[in-house]
C-alpha cells in the first residue's frame, strides 16, 4: 500500500492533541515543489489556493497543512511558517524568504470542547516531528478527530481517520496523505462493499446511505460545513503548475470512488498536488492522475482502516457490513 513519504522530498509529521479529538498534519517539501489544487466540496475553508493558480506568479510551495478545527485551524499554518522561516525556506522577496503554506481544514468541532482546536503551535510541533518515515495512520494528526457517515445524523456516523498510500510504475511514484471526515460512507472500489458510514438505527450494522436515499429515506439536515475530506498528492515526476492542477483535478476521482456521496453542500473536499521533480524522470500527465486517483482511493480505505473507536463512535473494525453500496 505505502505512503506519501515514499515520493522523495516529502516529509509528514502529525501533532495529535491530548485535549480531545483534533490535530494536524503537515507535509514538508524544504526543497520547494510544484504545487496545485482542486476544490470540489461547498463549504471548503483554505489557504493559500488562489496561489496555486497557473496564473499566478509563485511557482514552488514549502509545505501543506492539513488540519482539524474547522477555520480556526488555518492558524496552525502559522506555525509551520516560523519552522520553515527559522530555517531559511521560502521564496526570495527582496530582503527576505517568505515559507509558502497552503492549507486546508476540516470540521471536528462537535468532538470535546470546541474550544480546544489547532493553532501555531500545534503547526510548529507537527513539523518538529516530521519524518520520511511512512507515517501513523487513524486517529492521529489531521484525522484525529475525523468522522464518516454523517448523512443520516452524528449518533449514527462512524470513525473516520488519516490514511496514505502510494503506487509507483516506470520508476515514477505517486503517493497520497488524506484525511477522511465524510458526509458519505466509505466503499471499497476493488469490491463495491461498505467498509464506513451511516449506521443502521440500532447501530449495530452498516446502513447505506446512497442504497437508504434511492428507497426514499431522506437524509437528517447538517449544518453547511460539518464534515470535509482534505488531502494531498504527490509525486516525484517533473510536472508544471499547470500539470499539478491537473493531477490534483483527476486525484478527486479517487474520492468519487472510494466515498459516497462525496463533494456535498457539507463538505469542502480539497486535493493537493506537489511535484517534488527528484526522479529527474517526466511522464504522462493522465497517467499520473491516473495514479493519483488509486492512491487517494487506497489512502481513505487506509484511514477508516487504522480508524480507532470513540465512546458512541464505532470503528469500521467493530461493525459487520449489510453487502455492497447500491
Amino acid at each position: 500500500m505505502g505512503s506519501i513519504t515514499d515520493v522523495p522530498g516529502i516529509a509528514v509529521g502529525h501533532f495529535t492533541d491530548t485535549r480531545r479529538p483534533t490535530g494536524c498534519t503537515v507535509i514538508l517539501t524544504p526543497k520547494g515543489a510544484v504545487g496545485g489544487v482542486d476544490v470540489r466540496g461547498a463549504a471548503p475553508g483554505t489557504r493559500e489556493t488562489d496561489l496555486l493558480s497557473p496564473l499566478n506568479t509563485v511557482e514552488v510551495v514549502h509545505a501543506v497543512l492539513l488540519s482539524g478545527g474547522s477555520a480556526f485551524g488555518l492558524d496552525a499554518a502559522g506555525g509551520v511558517m516560523r519552522w520553515l522561516d527559522e530555517r531559511g525556506i521560502g521564496v526570495p522577496v527582496g530582503p527576505v524568504r517568505v515559507p509558502i503554506v497552503p492549507a486546508a481544514v476540516l470540521f471536528d468541532l462537535t468532538l470535546g470542547d470546541s474550544s480546544i482546536r489547532p493553532d501555531a503551535n500545534a503547526g510548529y510541533a507537527a513539523c518538529v516531528a516530521a519524518s520520511t518515515d511512512a507515517p501513523a495512520a487513524g486517529n492521529v494528526g489531521a484525522g484525529a478527530g475525523a468522522v464518516v457517515g454523517k448523512l443520516f445524523g452524528f449518533d449514527r456516523a462512524m470513525k473516520g481517520g488519516i490514511g496514505a498510500a502510494s503506487v509507483t510504475v516506470h520508476g515514477v511514484t505517486v503517493g497520497a496523505i488524506v484525511a477522511v471526515n465524510a458526509t458519505g460512507d466509505v466503499i471499497d472500489p476493488a469490491t463495491g462493499r461498505l467498509v464506513a458510514g451511516a449506521r443502521s438505527a440500532d447501530g449495530l450494522r452498516l446502513h447505506g446511505s446512497t442504497r437508504a436515499v434511492l428507497q426514499g429515506e431522506l437524509p437528517t439536515h447538517m449544518a453547511v460545513g460539518a464534515a470535509t475530506t482534505i488531502g494531498v498528492v504527490a509525486t516525484d515526476a517533473v510536472i508544471t503548475k499547470s500539470q499539478a492542477n491537473k493531477i490534483a483535478q483527476m486525484a478527486h476521482d479517487g474520492l468519487a470512488r472510494s466515498i459516497n456521496p462525496v463533494h456535498t453542500q457539507s463538505d469542502g473536499d480539497t486535493l493537493f498536488a506537489l511535484g517534488t521533480g527528484e526522479s529527474g524522470r517526466t511522464a504522462n500527465i493522465t497517467v499520473l492522475g491516473t495514479l493519483a486517483a488509486e492512491a487517494v482511493a487506497q489512502a481513505v480505505l487506509s484511514a477508516v482502516r487504522a480508524a480507532e473507536s470513540l465512546p458512541s463512535l464505532p470503528a469500521c473494525k467493530d461493525i459487520t457490513t449489510s453487502g455492497d453500496s447500491r
